[in-house]
């Protein structure tokens, strides 16, 4: 909560503990429908048959019903063709979409922040070259609803390489060929699926349903500039997601556009490949190449944007050529004066899934706790879970930092049915004083003793990878 004369209201956290309602019926006919998708669509029993009916009725009354109805007939004939598929995957999606709105209207409420525009629909734009690709995909993914989860072998899923090669050299379809790729090498690891003794339900839903849509023609037009930014940025925080091959840091903060209107939340993200020996601090070394927002970050200091190419759903496509470092700017100050009257941007229509939310907030008066529940945040009475497993180790803030704190800048998210907060910064007292400590702290390089040794040892394996690949490029 933010007191009301520092700038912000008071958050109302009780409407983050309240049942949303009809939240939990969607839910169920989307459960019920990736359950079927388990041991496949090609000749479904009756228990699967009920998950894509059940699917079906819960859009039923929309302007989807009819195909999902049609799509749900011949799914439980064993008869459905692509079309039927994507028809099931855009219902499951629209239900996705409607919990992500009942939530973030939820979390508007709850913080008192100007509710996000309508995104404007996609175009139907698309290279008549590729549909043949698009297709071919298509009809993969499909054979993958067939088969289910539980049939899939290595034959199957290496139907995807060619696709996806084809794919990669046409940067309008990256995104869609990046997808695929990650999505078959997923399925690869886990072949042949009759021996798998944990099958990740939803998220290979999740990836299936978003890799068909992908295919129809204007799908990723929203992920190109709409328009430009020219005024200030005042960052907030850095979420840093790391896998065993790949890292992307994502600084989250409000837009001050140079004409006078109102502020904005928008992110700017850089993503880079990684050998799994890079941890730690040396992470940034990957990272700050592609994005210099992140040594303004850890200096705390703002940008001066121009021109600077951004999405209709916010996200800065950076260059360096139209912004230069500004004033300091501490993040707090940003988070009490300027971010309780920034508005959201607009999402995507695919974007439209709780797994997407992530809600900056500023909490402060709390008490914190720790139970058998994990870390949590106890606020007017009411308890928000911290999500203390997101804070990477890239940087100097943790768990105990975020147990003394009393002041927190984070991102509100959903997750297992609830609502959670997971810390990009926090404020404690030492000696009086109020002392922040950032997770993207070291982004710009650090003077700390752990820091420093972890970019030690990363600059030689970085170094080494380097010219590894300088000489295989050179023969």
């Amino acid at each position: 909560m933010v007191p009301d004369d520092e700038g912000g209201g008071l958050m109302r956290a009780d409407l983050l503990v309240d049942t949303v309602d009809g939240l939990d019926e969607a839910l169920a006919a989307v459960d019920a429908f990736d359950a079927a998708l388990v041991t496949g669509l090609l000749r479904p029993q009756p228990e699967q048959a009920a998950g894509v009916v059940e699917l079906a009725d819960a859009v039923a009354g929309t302007p989807l019903a009819a195909r999902v109805a049609e799509a749900a007939d011949k799914t439980v004939a064993g008869a459905a063709g692509e079309d039927h598929f994507v028809a099931l995957a855009a219902a499951r999606a629209a239900l996705l979409g409607s919990v992500h709105d009942a939530l973030t209207a939820r979390v508007a409420e709850a913080v008192g922040r100007p509710v996000a525009e309508e995104a404007a629909p996609a175009g139907t734009g698309g290279a008549d070259h590729a549909a043949n690709l698009l297709a071919a995909a298509r009809s993969w993914l499909s054979d993958l609803a067939r088969t289910g989860w539980q049939g899939i072998d290595h034959e199957l899923v290496a139907g995807a390489a060619p696709v996806v090669s084809a794919m990669l050299p046409d940067p309008a379809l990256r995104r869609q060929a990046t997808l695929l790729d990650g999505f078959a090498a997923e399925l690869a690891a886990s072949c042949p699926g009759a021996t798998l003794e944990r099958i990740p339900v939803r998220r290979w839903a999740d990836l299936w349903s978003r890799a068909l849509l992908l295919t129809l023609p204007g799908a990723t037009t929203g992920s190109f500039a709409a328009d430009t930014a020219t005024g200030r940025l005042l960052p907030l925080g850095i979420d840093v997601q790391e896998h065993a091959t790949a890292v992307q840091a994502q600084v989250h903060a409000v837009f001050e556009p140079a004409d006078g209107t109102a502020p904005r939340l928008v992110r700017a993200a850089a993503s880079a490949p990684k050998p799994d020996t890079v941890v730690g601090a040396g992470l940034w070394q990957l990272l700050r190449p592609h994005l210099s927002l992140l040594t303004a970050v850890g200096e705390g200091r703002s940008m001066d944007l121009d021109a600077m190419p951004v999405t209709a759903e916010g996200d800065l496509i950076w260059d360096d050529a139209h912004a230069r470092t500004g004033e300091p700017a501490d993040a707090f100050v940003t988070a009490r004066v300027a971010l309780p009257t920034a508005a959201a941007p607009a999402t995507a229509p695919l974007d439209r899934h709780p797994a997407r939310i992530a809600v900056p907030v500023l909490l402060e008066g709390y008490e914190t706790e720790q139970d058998d529940d994990g870390a949590a945040f106890l606020i007017t009475g009411h308890r928000l879970a911290v999500d203390t497993d997101r804070i990477p180790v890239a940087g100097p803030l943790t768990a105990e930092a975020v147990a003394a704190s009393g002041a927190c800048v984070g991102l509100l998210r959903w997750d297992a049915g609830k609502f959670h907060v997971q810390p990009l910064a926090v404020e404690r007292t030492v000696r009086k004083k109020p002392v922040a400590v950032h997770a993207g702290a070291w982004a710009g390089g650090t003077t700390d003793k752990a820091g420093v040794r972890a970019e030690k040892a990363a600059t030689g394996a970085v170094d080494a990878l380097r010219e590894r690949a300088g000489r295989l490029l050179r023969k």
